[in-house]
């Protein structure tokens, strides 16, 4: 799809038409494109939880309070960010050894710089950064979506602690935010939302 095109067709669902499955064969093409996400330091933080069974989903709605966009969605899809993901920087960065692109003591660089860099800078630092790049990826995939021909809403209001229990999420991760995808039920959509002129939301200096 043309890409502004993309951004204008893509909208938050609030209602899924029901009894509409989705696949691995459906989903994984955009978590594909998805790979291809910024984030910091190459360090790929985010992390996908993506949950299709009908009844693993009735559990993630009672931990949604219920909300009914769970239940009617094809699948719901949780977004983590990695807090420790400086610790695999030498893992993601060696292919760039193995190719000659850097040397073994340009990769110990590379792991240093980012352990101190994230180290630090402390805990909250580390949680900040794994929200900020899981929530770039989280947009990538919505975009991905749409294009694909699924709609996605995201959504935050879920219990945190009910959901780490649900899928035994680490402390090292955070849940950043979870999405609903499916295909959505046009007839009841709303008229889009007032959106402030450029004017209102951007200062130049």
């Amino acid at each position: 799809m043309e890409f502004t095109k993309l951004i204008d067709k893509r909208r938050s669902a609030n209602n899924f038409i029901k009894d509409v499955k989705m696949t691995e064969n459906d989903i994984r093409p955009i978590l594909e494109d998805v790979k291809l996400a910024p984030s910091a330091f190459n360090l790929q933080h985010p992390e996908y939880i993506v949950v299709m069974d009908e009844d693993m989903k009735e559990k993630v709605r009672e931990a949604a309070y219920g909300q009914y966009k769970v239940h009617a969605a094809s699948a719901v899809v949780l977004v983590l960010g990695d807090k420790e993901a400086y610790k695999q920087t030498a893992r993601i960065s060696q292919g760039m050894v193995d190719l000659g692109i850097i040397t073994d003591f340009e990769l110990q660089g590379l792991i240093d710089d980012n352990t101190n860099f994230y180290e630090g800078r402390g805990e909250d630092f580390m949680k900040e950064d794994a929200i900020r790049n899981a929530s770039l990826s989280g947009m990538i995939f919505m975009l991905a979506a749409k294009n694909r021909g699924w709609d996605t809403c995201p959504m935050i209001g879920f219990d945190q602690e009910k959901m780490r229990s649900l899928f035994n999420v680490p402390a090292t991760h955070e849940i950043a935010l979870m999405i609903t995808i499916g295909k959505e039920k046009e007839s009841s959509r709303r008229l889009r939302g007032y959106r402030k002129p450029v004017e209102e939301f951007v200062t130049y200096y």
